[in-house]
């Protein structure tokens, strides 16, 4: 076969058996390995419309970290670190970390920065057939963000309501009627009496819906507006709010941290956090704990991973990202737990003392009455300041079961035992302890104003989850970003209703347990079984070579292929056995006790669990069906063309070689099944390839 020139080529072009000269792209000019043809044969961009960037790669790290580190990191993480055996937990995640987490976070944003388009072209480009991959993750984005910015609308009341002293939370309001203390709360506390029923209002049940709450629909009214401004103009006034949003919440921890090391009872809850129990190892529950944490902590299958690092430039180290991200990441959730087992342990050795003085009040009592047994304290009764917990404790051991019903056992470890998670956590005992504290609302108000900003970060990120797939994909909506921010903005709020009723509340932890979980796990699957099986891993590997100028070592494609893959089966067989075996429950308020109550959901709950599941999932088998019968009896190219016949399949050519005329020549065995590449490979040259058999095309990745 005679060889043939570059200007040779160029001359042809009009020949639809030429093959088109790629010259290197620039960084800040779009990617076309994966079909978007922006260039002409000269090199020249044929597309007006170009792609955003990002201001700096600091603006970039700020993006992803603000992103990944949200609010399970402050109320989630300590949580699971507390129960599961502290430091031994902490071991176990960084090892799921490291061999899990990474990779696949590595793996998106490698995907996301090599075909810079959202999950939805992504997934599109490396196989048509699961195109509905990026579907899917725009469905669980949505649900995220409906759920998420009612969050945000908590904080925001609560952050209203810190700018006056007392703190309303700090006591129990007294009935004007009877001018007695409100049962409710007497039976609580201040602060789960103003959580229930000042903030939410809420029912008994899921079951009895009850009317708006007009005060939270006008904070979900404002979280939304909130979020619609900050994204009206994309990443370019997102980007901007980042630089406060995802920087300040760090402030406010290490000022915790700072105060947190003062009090009294901090050492205790920094013991309890960190004491290691071993023996957790040998649980499947911890295990499939801490990998769920693992990819919920770095965003995995959302979307906006891949969506952010789309508009970076091609030659950026998104290995050394990966790396960097992560590490913030967990370093975030061991210096967030720090802060909340600091105050925890100051909020439990508060509650111990406070039970310590009212037995030794009961104990002066009797001791009034004229009552002298042998077993009467040592120390000094009048003064419960001068007394220990350990030296009541140890009285108590030896005695307590002497002294009658009435007085009772002080333990600071029962209290550090009580774990509290979520909305306990941070609306609760949170705001318990930092009534405590001098100058109480100025704390109240740092703490909410930092939950506000960890909830619009990682905010901003799941709504590009959901924008940027749909700008790329369909140009009438990319034309119009501002109207679809808005419009999009709209339609969650107007769903976000839900939340805002009187049962709202028990709505949030639904969406929250069971919309998202299995969803998301199902797309990292498929997302990890396209790219490590469908495409191949070796391919990937070589691609992310020519876009990083050096290959990233050949672990990655064997935790890809197995390793990662194998873990996210088990994690969703295991947490679909779950649902199975353990009927899914709530928690629920007893106003008439003043305590919360586990129910199960009623039968029409448990159907509306199964569907918010299977709309997430099903673009993924509907992807599928739709792509098999689209190219059902289609030609190939040679039999005058295809629905695919933009799916240019380039094989890559050494750039030391002239190229071949391919309109005659025929493919040997070995280049049957051409090497598919998502970036043009600086100078060297692409073949445009005759394809041979319809069902070779049918394998064929297609990218």
């Amino acid at each position: 076969m005679q060889q043939m020139a570059p200007a040779q080529i160029r001359t042809g072009a009009k020949d639809l058996a030429s093959v088109m000269e790629k010259p290197p792209l620039p960084d800040n000019e779009e990617i076309n390995g994966l079909g978007n043809a922006a260039r002409g044969p000269d090199g020249v961009q044929t597309d007006n419309a170009e792609r955003p960037a990002w201001d700096s790669k600091f603006q970039y790290v700020l993006a992803q970290v603000g992103f990944s580190v949200g609010l399970g990191n402050v109320w989630r993480f300590p949580y699971l670190c507390h129960q599961n055996g502290g430091g031994a937990f902490m071991l176990l995640y960084v090892v799921l970390l490291l061999v899990v987490g990474v990779p696949l976070f590595f793996m998106e944003l490698a995907a996301g920065q090599c075909i810079r388009q959202g999950s939805i072209g992504v997934w599109k480009h490396i196989s048509p057939k699961l195109v509905g991959i990026g579907y899917s993750s725009c469905m669980v984005c949505f649900y995220v963000a409906l759920y998420y910015n009612v969050i945000i609308a908590w904080s925001l009341f609560y952050m209203g309501n810190s700018f006056q002293y007392p703190l309303p939370w700090e006591q129990c309001p007294v009935n004007i009627t009877t001018n007695e203390t409100v049962k409710e709360c007497a039976s609580s506390s201040p602060t789960s009496y103003f959580w229930f029923r000042k903030a939410l209002d809420i029912t008994s049940s899921i079951d009895e819906s009850g009317e708006f709450n007009p005060i939270m629909t006008g904070c979900l009214l404002a979280a939304w507006a909130i979020v619609s401004l900050a994204m009206i103009k994309g990443i370019k006034s997102s980007a901007k709010v980042m630089y406060f949003s995802s920087v300040f919440p760090y402030v406010v921890l290490f000022i915790f941290l700072i105060r947190g090391l003062m009090l009294d009872g901090a050492m205790e809850g920094v013991k309890y956090m960190f004491y290691p129990k071993v023996e957790i190892w040998g649980e499947v529950q911890v295990w499939r704990q801490a990998a769920t944490q693992v990819f919920f902590a770095l965003g995995l299958g959302y979307g906006s991973v891949i969506a952010y690092s789309s508009y970076n430039p091609v030659n950026n180290n998104c290995h050394r990202d990966a790396l960097m991200v992560s590490g913030i990441n967990f370093m975030t959730s061991v210096l967030a737990s720090l802060v909340v087992f600091i105050v925890l342990g100051f909020r439990a050795k508060n509650i111990a003392l406070n039970c310590v003085a009212e037995n030794l009040g009961l104990l002066s009592n009797m001791a009034s009455d004229g009552s002298n047994q042998h077993w009467w304290p040592w120390f000094n009764m009048t003064d419960p300041s001068s007394v220990s917990i350990a030296e009541y404790r140890e009285w108590y051991s030896h005695f307590g079961s002497m002294v009658g019903p009435n007085i009772t056992d002080c333990n600071l470890e029962e209290e550090m035992n009580k774990g509290v998670e979520g909305t306990g956590l941070a609306f609760i005992a949170f705001t318990e302890a930092m009534a405590l504290f001098p100058a109480s609302p100025f704390w109240s108000t740092l703490f909410f104003l930092m939950l506000l900003n960890l909830g619009l970060s990682t905010m901003f990120g799941t709504m590009q989850g959901i924008l940027t797939p749909l700008m790329d994909n369909f140009s009438l909506l990319g034309r119009h970003r501002t109207l679809l921010t808005v419009a999009s903005c709209a339609l969650g709020f107007v769903i976000g209703l839900l939340f805002t009723q009187r049962s709202g509340n028990y709505f949030v932890t639904m969406f929250d347990d069971y919309s998202a979980t299995l969803p998301l796990i199902i797309v990292v699957v498929f997302e990890t079984l396209s790219v490590a099986w469908v495409y191949g891993a070796d391919r990937f590997l070589d691609d992310i070579e020519v876009m990083l100028k050096w290959r990233p070592p050949v672990v990655y494609k064997y935790l890809w292929k197995y390793v990662c893959l194998l873990s996210m089966v088990g994690l969703l067989v295991a947490s679909m056995l779950r649902m199975v075996f353990k009927r899914p429950t709530y928690t629920a308020w007893n106003q008439s006790t003043g305590s919360e109550m586990s129910l199960e959901y009623p039968t029409w709950a448990l159907a509306m669990i199964a569907l918010l599941i299977l709309l997430a999932t099903l673009p993924v088998p509907i992807g599928y069906i739709h792509s098999v019968l689209q190219n059902y009896g289609v030609p190939g190219p040679e039999e005058g063309g295809g629905q695919e016949m933009h799916r240019n399949m380039y094989t890559k050519c050494d750039s030391s070689e002239q190229l071949r005329s391919s309109s005659h020549r025929v493919p040997s065995e070995e280049e049957s099944h051409p090497r598919i590449t998502f970036l043009p490979l600086g100078t060297d040259q692409y073949l445009l390839l005759p394809q041979q058999e319809e069902d070779e095309e049918e394998e064929d990745t297609g990218v």
